[in-house]
């Protein structure tokens, strides 16, 4: 299933995390393990955030998902599903039949 997950860092946290060289590595092994098809940074509510498009296979991933994010950076998480265009075409074609 397609999900986005959109997490705004905890300032503190992730200078600290920047300043010692863990903000990058805990971004690329998350990029690593999720292979987005999209992935964003930028600030939000004046933080650090990020969002990642992907696609989740099976819920049990979702705690080695979020725990570097929650513990390494004090992120907020959101975690929904979502569709592309194409997907909700498809959708609202099966509600109309």
């Amino acid at each position: 299933m397609r999900v986005m997950l959109r997490a705004q860092l905890d300032t503190e946290k992730s200078t600290e995390a920047l300043q010692q060289g863990r903000l990058a590595k805990i971004m690329m092994e998350l990029m690593d393990q999720l292979q987005p098809e999209a992935a964003y940074f930028g600030p939000s509510d004046g933080n650090r955030s990020c969002t990642f498009v992907f696609d989740m296979q099976d819920s049990w991933r979702l705690p080695g998902i979020a725990e570097p994010l929650l513990s390494g950076l004090g992120a907020r998480i959101e975690i929904q599903p979502v569709m592309n265009a194409e997907d909700m075409q498809k959708g609202l074609a099966a509600i109309q039949r």
